[in-house]
């Protein structure tokens, strides 16, 4: 895959989405183009990740990291500015692994682009390939379509 744009680190990635503070889940963009990014995350042993709980980041924040990394493609890739979306269904969603931990691998891939909303796939593996967590998100942007 290939980047027309230089890599971003956490704060530039913090600079494009509207995940902010430890809420921004992803480190590093490693690698993105017309329909696909590819991330590094936050690691789960991080001490002040927010979606720990007893210790341990629980596979189902696997989805906000890959609703992160779609928020992250969506403002690199998108052609006008839009107001933010909102997640309207998750499908097919499989947990591989739980809790998370570890480096994770974080990839979205664009399937539907519609002035209405978005369908993105989204998977969590690990450095070296091993599935964490894999689905589609449906999101919706508002207003979109509206009479002018």
């Amino acid at each position: 895959m290939t980047s027309p744009q230089a890599l971003l680190d956490r704060a530039g990635i913090a600079a494009l989405i509207p995940h902010q503070g430890t809420m921004c889940l992803l480190a590093a963009l490693l690698a993105w183009d017309r329909t696909r990014i590819t991330c590094r995350a936050v690691p789960p042993a991080a001490p002040d990740h927010p979606l720990r709980r007893d210790g341990q980041v629980s596979a189902l924040a696997g989805v906000e990291y890959g609703l992160q990394a779609a928020a992250l493609h969506g403002a690199l890739a998108g052609a006008a500015p839009r107001a933010p979306g909102f997640l309207a269904a998750l499908d097919d969603v499989v947990f591989h692994a739980s809790p998370l931990t570890g480096e994770i691998i974080v990839s979205a891939t664009r399937l539907l682009d519609d002035p209405r909303g978005l369908v993105y796939g989204f998977a969590l593996a690990t450095e070296s390939g091993a599935p964490l967590v894999a689905g589609r998100a449906v999101i919706v942007l508002p207003n979109a379509g509206a009479a002018a």
